[in-house]
């Protein structure tokens, strides 16, 4: 019975200590997919609608993999659709969790298209999105912190903090002299 009961114990710490904290690598994703004729514009490129689902799709996984619960996206923070993506292109579009608040999560990606004769990959797109961690029943729960590893990751941990507060500030939820972040940016 005691050996029952420090085993549970054991789990217990397990859990909490997954909890404390998690690497970005952790969530990373990965999805390539083709550009078929249905999901083009009449000029032959990818319809921005259907890029924006596919980016919802990874960034989910990723926001999924980091929290180990079910997620709703609640904004597209920022897409910026730098390159055409011509029909045919196979699509990369390489999530991660940049940064964790106690029910949040903003999810950045970078989308790639390769090259049909070299396989050379070029960056055409980018984005950013941010979901909520739920239980069953939809009410947000708690989430594992990030620890950013790479210089990149690292500024997109600190930026993250930035964008949230720029949008808690535009919401009404935060007062313009508590955004200490965008602050010490002027």
């Amino acid at each position: 019975r005691q050996m029952c009961i420090r085993d549970r114990a054991i789990i217990l710490v397990q859990k909490i200590n997954t909890m404390t904290s998690r690497t970005p690598s952790e969530s990373y994703t990965v999805v390539t997919d083709l550009v078929l004729p249905s999901e083009t514009n009449p000029v032959g490129n990818m319809f921005g609608g259907e890029l924006l689902a596919r980016m919802d799709r990874a960034a989910s996984i990723a926001a999924r993999r980091h929290c180990r619960r079910i997620v709703t996206t609640v904004s597209v923070n920022h897409v910026a659709f730098s390159k055409m993506i011509p029909l045919g292109s196979v699509v990369t579009i390489e999530a991660k969790v940049s940064r964790a608040f106690k029910s949040s999560m903003e999810v950045v990606m970078d989308i790639w298209i390769e090259d049909r004769e070299s396989g050379m990959r070029n960056k055409s797109n980018e984005g950013i999105y941010t979901f909520v961690a739920v239980d069953e029943s939809g009410q947000p729960v708690p989430v594992p912190l990030i620890t950013p590893e790479s210089d990149l990751e690292k500024e997109r941990f600190k930026a993250a903090l930035r964008r949230r507060q720029l949008s808690l500030v535009i919401a009404g939820k935060m007062k313009p002299a508590e955004a200490t972040e965008l602050i010490a940016l002027f």
